[in-house]
C-alpha cells in the first residue's frame, strides 16, 4: 500500500490500528488542505502554483493532561511512534501542568458531518479561465501610465479536517477558501500610492468558484486604479481631532486587534506574553467591564455562511454557536476553548483552532463581528460638520497589552458639513482601546455592513497563522486623533 493510499484511508481504521497503551483517551485529527494561488502584475502572469498537505495531530489524554504528536505517514509504525510521542508527552505534563483537566470536560464526544459554503465547486473553473479574470483585472486597474503596479492575485482551494476518537467521536468537516485582490501602485515623482480591494487581502470569503468571477475581481479594478491615481495630487490629511467615520474594510482590523486579540483568554492568562503579548482585560472584568458605549454589540459567529472563518465544530469537536462577547457595551465573555474556560471558569466559545495538522489547536479568533445598527449613512454623515472618513488599512501598530494602538489607512475623505468631500491621502489615527470604543457614537445599519477577512492571523510558539473572518457596519466616532504622513 502506497503511502498516500495509507494517508487517505479511513480515519476510524487507522485508530483501530493503534496500540492505546491503557491511555484514558486518544484521537486522531486528520487535516488536508489543497490550495491554488495564481497572479497576474501588469496583464501577465507572475505565478502559478499549487500546494497539497495532509497529515495527521495525534492527541492522548491521561492523568488530567493532554499530549500531542504529529506525522506525516500513516504506516502502523509511524502512527504507533506520534502515538507513543504523545502518550510520554501527556504523562510528563500531568506532572508539571497548570491544570488538571477532566477529559470530558475539555473533549467532547462528537458525531456528524458538516460541509461549508460554495455555490460553485472549484472544479467547474479551470487555472486557464482564473488566469484570464485575473489578466482582465490587472489591465483594467491601469487607467494611466502613473499605474506602476497593477497586481490582480487568487488563492484558493479547500480544507478538510477529520476527528475520530477511542471515546467514539466522528467528526468530518469540509470549508471552500477563496482570497482574492486587485492592487493598483501609481507614481508620481516621489509620490506613491496604493490602493486595493479590501487592504490586507481583506477579499477573504468562503465558498467556491463564484467568488473567483468577474463581478467580484474585474468590475472594482478601474475604481482601484483611479483612485490610486487620485490619491497622488490629494492634499495631506489633516491633523487634529475630529470625528472619524471608518468603512467596514477598516473596521474589520480594529475590531481584530483592540477587541479580538485582547479578548483570547490564554492571553489574559498569560500563555502568549513571550511571543504575542498579554492583555489590558482581567478575568475579573468579565460580566462587569464596559468595553465602549452602549451601542457596542460584538459576536463571535462561526455560522455566516460566507465568512472566512465559518464552521460547524472547533477542532476539538465543541459545537459552535453565536455569543455575545459584548452587549450593550458590556463585556460578557472571551474567546476562549474548553482548556482556557475550565482554568478561568470563565465562559468561551468553541474556537479552539490550528493552522495545519502539525499544530496542536489552541485559543483564535473565527468569525468576530460587530453587530448592525440603527443609522442609515446619511445620517451618520449628516450629523458632522468637519471630519474624516477612512478606508482599507495599510499599517497597524499596537501595544503588547492590546491598548494603545495606530493605524494608517489607504484612503480618506474629508466630511464636510454632512457630505463627503475631497480625497486625503496617508490618513492615519491613533487612540486607547477602551477611550476609543467608548467614543462610539454611530453603528452602521445592515445596509452598510461589510464581511472580510484576512488569511494572515499570527499567533503561537510555534507560530500559527490562521484565517479570521470580520463583518461589521460603518462606524462614527467622536473626536480621534487623526494625523497625515508628514506628522
Amino acid at each position: 500500500m502506497s503511502t498516500e493510499t495509507q494517508l487517505n484511508a479511513p480515519l476510524n481504521s487507522l485508530l483501530k490500528g493503534i496500540n492505546g497503551r491503557g491511555a484514558e483517551w486518544y484521537s486522531l485529527r486528520r487535516m488536508s488542505e489543497n490550495m491554488t494561488t495564481q497572479a497576474v502584475r501588469n496583464g501577465k502572469p507572475e505565478a502559478n502554483s499549487m500546494s497539497n498537505s495532509t497529515g495527521i495531530l495525534v492527541e492522548v489524554f491521561e492523568n488530567g493532561s493532554l499530549g500531542y504528536a504529529s506525522t506525516s505517514r500513516a504506516d502502523a509504525a509511524s502512527l504507533q511512534a506520534a502515538f507513543d510521542r504523545a502518550h510520554s508527552y501527556a504523562k510528563i505534563g500531568s506532572a508539571h501542568g497548570v491544570a488538571n483537566f477532566k477529559r470530558d470536560s475539555v473533549r467532547p464526544d462528537v458525531r456528524d458531518r458538516y460541509v461549508g459554503h460554495a455555490k460553485k465547486s472549484f472544479d467547474s473553473t479551470s487555472m486557464g479561465e482564473v488566469a484570464d479574470i485575473l489578466v482582465e483585472a490587472s489591465l483594467a486597474a491601469r487607467v494611466s501610465d502613473k499605474i506602476i503596479k497593477s497586481l490582480a492575485i487568487a488563492s484558493y482551494g479547500t480544507r478538510v479536517t477529520e476527528l475520530c476518537s477511542s471515546a467514539g467521536s466522528d467528526l468530518y468537516q469540509s470549508i471552500s477558501l477563496c482570497t482574492g485582490d486587485v492592487e493598483a501602485i501609481a507614481q508620481d515623482g516621489s509620490v506613491l500610492q496604493k490602493r486595493t480591494l479590501g487592504g490586507l487581502r481583506g477579499f477573504s470569503k468562503q465558498g467556491g468558484a463564484d467568488f473567483l468571477s468577474r463581478e467580484f475581481l474585474v468590475a472594482p479594478a478601474a475604481r482601484i486604479g483611479s483612485q490610486a491615481l487620485e490619491l497622488l495630487t490629494a492634499e495631506e490629511c489633516p491633523s487634529g481631532r475630529f470625528p472619524l467615520v471608518i468603512a467596514p474594510d477598516q473596521m474589520m482590523l480594529q475590531i481584530h486587534e483592540s477587541i479580538g486579540h485582547p479578548l483570547e483568554l490564554d492571553r489574559i492568562l498569560g500563555d502568549e506574553r513571550n511571543y504575542a503579548g498579554w492583555s489590558f482585560v482581567k478575568p475579573s472584568d468579565f460580566g462587569k467591564l464596559a468595553y465602549g458605549s452602549k451601542i457596542l454589540n460584538v459576536t463571535f459567529d462561526p455560522t455566516i455562511p460566507e465568512e472566512f472563518a465559518t464552521y460547524g465544530y472547533d477542532e476539538i469537536g465543541n459545537r459552535a454557536t453565536k455569543e455575545y462577547l459584548i452587549k450593550d457595551g458590556i463585556l460578557l465573555r472571551g474567546l476562549g476553548s474548553l482548556e482556557s474556560q475550565t482554568r478561568l471558569g470563565l465562559p468561551g466559545v468553541a474556537n479552539q483552532r490550528s493552522s495545519n495538522w502539525n499544530r496542536p489547536p489552541i485559543d483564535r479568533m473565527a468569525n468576530l463581528n460587530i453587530e448592525a445598527g440603527q443609522s442609515k449613512l446619511d445620517d451618520i454623515l449628516g450629523g458632522i460638520s468637519d471630519g474624516i472618513y477612512m478606508e482599507s488599512n495599510r499599517s497597524w501598530s499596537i501595544d503588547d497589552y492590546r491598548n494603545k494602538f495606530q493605524f494608517g489607512c489607504e484612503l480618506g475623505r474629508r466630511i464636510k458639513n454632512g457630505k463627503l468631500g475631497a480625497v486625503v491621502r496617508n490618513p492615519n489615527y491613533r487612540g486607547e482601546t477602551q477611550k476609543f470604543w467608548h467614543a462610539l457614537t454611530h453603528v452602521g445599519d445592515a445596509s452598510t455592513l461589510g464581511v472580510y477577512g484576512t488569511p494572515y492571523c499570527g499567533k503561537g510558539e510555534p507560530n500559527q497563522s490562521i484565517r479570521v473572518g470580520h463583518a461589521s457596519p460603518v462606524c462614527a466616532f467622536l473626536e480621534v486623533e487623526v494625523f497625515g504622513g508628514n506628522n
